[in-house]
């Protein structure tokens, strides 16, 4: 099972956002969590962050539809990411 959870990779993301946006992580994580529970997100924005992830944790998010519906909140991409952690994993 992967070491890391769904929150730490959620982090991470928040973190890779503020950075690309210069301001502090909890700033992002803040305006994020004000849209709701799922941290809603720009797609366009997201896509941006997505190969930074698939780089730091080293895995390729599949093309598919879940994929592209988690596009839409940090909440959700995270899962996604960790899903695909899971799958790699097992497959070792």
């Amino acid at each position: 099972m992967p070491s890391q959870s769904v929150q730490d990779i959620v982090d991470i993301v928040i973190d890779f956002l503020a950075e690309h946006q210069n301001r502090p992580s909890r700033d992002v994580y803040e305006e994020l969590a004000a849209r709701g529970q799922d941290l809603q997100i720009d797609s366009v924005l997201i896509m941006e962050i997505l190969v930074r992830v698939e780089q730091h944790f080293e895995v390729s998010i599949p093309a598919d539809a879940k994929a592209g519906r988690s596009l839409r909140s940090v909440w959700a991409f995270a899962e996604t990411v960790y899903d695909t952690m899971q799958a790699k994993e097992q497959q070792r």
